[in-house]
């Protein structure tokens, strides 16, 4: 069996990552990203990387409050999936929000089963309260405003289940 290895993205991954993304944007499964956006998260990210070097996979970690963060971008690339390397980033993932001392991780995604196998639950309530929502609101983050369910993005999460772990 080919082996794999997780390590934090460099900015000479950021091309990969948006090419390993690119067929996901395009079933509008994922949201699409300039290049620069992903520039400027990279040290939010996680790849994985085959044993020729390439960039099989990729996911990040964005911090939205005190306690709380997001999974991002989690993708494999095709011929990886069922191998492993999803599990592997997230579960990296989560070590890195529990190394931060978050306690809950939230993801906005059309591959409940997955998440789901890892702890995370669909959620409808509010999973901020009233005064952090403010707060959250002046983020100008696309990302916060889809956590936030806010209604300029709905056009965006049409079909993703809200999902939350507590860590």
């Amino acid at each position: 069996m080919t082996t794999f290895s997780i390590r934090p993205a460099r900015t000479h991954d950021v091309r990969a990552i948006q090419g390993l993304i690119e067929p996901l944007v395009n079933e509008r499964i994922l949201l699409g990203k300039d290049l620069v956006v992903f520039y400027e998260a990279v040290q939010e990210f996680r790849v994985a990387v085959a044993p020729d070097g390439s960039v099989i996979g990729c996911g990040a970690l964005h911090v939205m409050w005190q306690d709380l963060a997001e999974v991002r971008t989690l993708a494999v690339a095709s011929e990886w999936l069922g191998t492993g390397v999803g599990h592997a980033l997230l579960d990296q993932i989560e070590a890195d929000a529990r190394a931060l001392g978050l306690e809950r991780l939230f993801c906005l995604t059309f591959e409940t089963a997955f998440f789901a196998r890892h702890g995370f639950e669909p959620v409808e309530d509010e999973i901020v309260d009233p005064t952090v929502f403010a707060q959250l609101a002046l983020s100008p983050d696309e990302g916060v405003a889809e956590f936030l369910d806010l209604s300029r993005v709905k056009p965006n999460t049409l079909g993703n289940t809200r999902m939350l772990k507590h860590l």
